[in-house]
């Protein structure tokens, strides 16, 4: 209706001054000049139909102060080593389990005591991801060593479970446990996607459709049967039957948008960070329906780290500012209702993991920091 509005006042603005024109200009110069106008006239209106139909996304609605349950009060613990601590893990007992990329360790953290402990692993073990069983067993992502690995953390006993020798799944990125804790994972630059039973140590793969799609980030339904992927080389998702071992992969609709983490709320729907345009979207199966936002900071957001709150809200880390900031948007109203900053600066959080128990984010940092943000 706002693009019609446009349309009639322009449409009216020209008629006063073919008016206008009709009165000043010569007699024999009448007619082509009346033809040009309406000439304009419809160029003006052909702008303006074009963009009416193009816009197909919301645009972002005004962002509110955080106030009330829309604040978070971050904390943040300068983890001891460098080595890009990353993907904080809520363990049964309340701690928090970590990676550190690049020095090659599993690390742990106590919150009462806010000490650290570090486990090595292997040299250029790369690990990228850890999550912890019910056990309290951590296993982690040996991305750069072609394993699954399973830690003692009473001993520091390393038991690795190789990849195919094919190199199928020779980057193990992403790790999520499913219902029975087994294994759903990610392999980024095999590109493909697999299973791993932990009771027999074996994996099954299963290669996307297309080149370099770089299976990223990984969550379960809430049902913790069915994976969702994101494939951050092309415009898809991606999601596999856990029943039949057959995955879909699901186009979205502009072909420059790049997803990179994602989430799946209460109702089903799948939600997604657009790192390469600035949107957060969610994808249906219900119906198949597509919707996207733009975030407040436009293209510059780089939406990374991704996860859903109790009330089932959308937390974002804008990456692609400094300071990262954490931005919280609403399914329900579809508004941006929070934004706030990281106090370290973040350079970027790549993942975290929300703990209903104590209402609080975990993450980590670039700038070597483990971080906790509580709703309040």
């Amino acid at each position: 209706m706002r693009e019609i509005t446009l349309i009639k006042l322009y449409l009216d603005k020209y008629r006063c001054l073919l008016s206008i024109q009709a009165l000043t200009v010569n007699p024999p110069n009448k007619g082509v000049v009346m033809k040009k106008m309406l000439l304009s006239v419809s160029a003006l209106l052909m702008v303006f139909i074009i963009t009416a139909e193009a816009q197909t996304v919301e645009k972002p609605k005004k962002l509110e102060s955080a106030t009330g349950i829309g604040q978070l009060h971050i904390t943040e613990w300068l983890v001891p080593w460098e080595g890009r601590p990353r993907d904080p893990y809520v363990a049964p007992d309340g701690n928090i389990y970590f990676v550190g990329q690049r020095l090659h360790y599993v690390g742990h953290f106590d919150i009462e005591s806010a000490e650290f402990k570090r486990m090595d692993l292997e040299d250029g073990a790369g690990p990228h991801n850890v999550i912890v069983a019910s056990d309290g067993t951590p296993w982690y992502a040996g991305n750069l060593a072609n394993h699954i690995g399973k830690l003692d953390p009473s001993t520091g006993e390393i038991t690795k479970f190789m990849m195919p020798d094919d190199n199928s799944a020779r980057d193990p990125h992403t790790l999520v446990f499913n219902k029975d804790g087994n294994i759903w994972f990610s392999s980024q630059g095999a590109n493909s996607i697999g299973f791993f039973n932990v009771t027999t140590g074996q994996p099954t793969i299963m290669p996307v459709e297309r080149p370099r799609s770089r299976p990223y980030g990984v969550v379960m339904a809430p049902d913790m049967e069915r994976p969702w992927y994101v494939l951050f080389g092309t415009n898809r998702l991606a999601t596999v039957d856990p029943v039949t071992m057959q995955k879909t992969e699901i186009d979205l609709p502009r072909e420059e948008t790049r997803p990179r983490r994602l989430e799946v709320t209460n109702d089903g729907r799948v939600w997604y960070g657009d790192y390469a345009r600035g949107y957060i979207g969610v994808y249906n199966p219900a119906d198949g329906s597509i919707k996207e936002w733009e975030m407040p900071e436009g293209r510059d957001a780089r939406p990374y780290a991704m996860a859903k709150d109790h009330l089932g809200r959308l937390w974002m880390v804008a990456s692609g500012i400094q300071p990262n900031r954490f931005v919280g948007f609403d399914p329900a109203t579809e508004t941006f209702f929070s934004s706030q900053e990281i106090p370290s600066g973040g350079g970027t959080v790549r993942h975290m993991v929300y703990d209903e128990a104590t209402k609080s984010f975990w993450f980590g940092t670039d700038t070597n920091y483990i971080g906790r943000a509580t709703l309040r």
